[in-house]
């Protein structure tokens, strides 16, 4: 969701071609499958729609991306364990860019309900902001 998120912003502000989005997971058991349905929901009634199918992420990512993005802690320490050494790309925590919330992570919405999913579209909506700004100097 963050990166439909994150390019929605992108293309907003007319620098896609600046940009170059991806999603991946730390996990490759839901490899090729749309997003969860209720996601795909929630997303669609605020405008977003996600359209990408899952995928793990790769070691040649770390050298392809200069920015990899993790939600939670757990994310981000698994991510820094993987990344090969000398590898460009930072490792950096999503819940580090919100600007109007105050929360260390972004939660799994999977088992919120749909307050669950409608928080974390509200907390990747400031965060995604945030953190655009921060890379175009803003």
């Amino acid at each position: 969701m963050a990166e439909t998120i994150f390019a929605q912003m992108v293309d907003d502000r007319g620098l896609g071609e600046l940009f170059e989005v991806d999603s991946a997971g730390l996990i490759s058991c839901h490899e090729g499958e749309k997003a969860d349905d209720r996601m795909r929901r929630h997303a669609s009634m605020h405008g977003y729609y996600i359209t990408h199918r899952s995928r793990p992420i790769r070691t040649d990512d770390f050298s392809h991306f200069d920015y990899i993005v993790g939600m939670d802690h757990q994310n981000i320490r698994a991510l820094q364990s993987m990344q090969p050494e000398g590898s460009k790309a930072r490792v950096l925590e999503m819940a580090s860019f919100l600007r109007h919330h105050d929360e260390a992570c972004v939660p799994d919405p999977y088992y919120g309900g749909d307050r669950g999913f409608e928080h974390v579209i509200d907390l990747l909506k400031d965060a995604c902001a945030s953190l655009l700004d921060h890379l175009t100097g803003k």
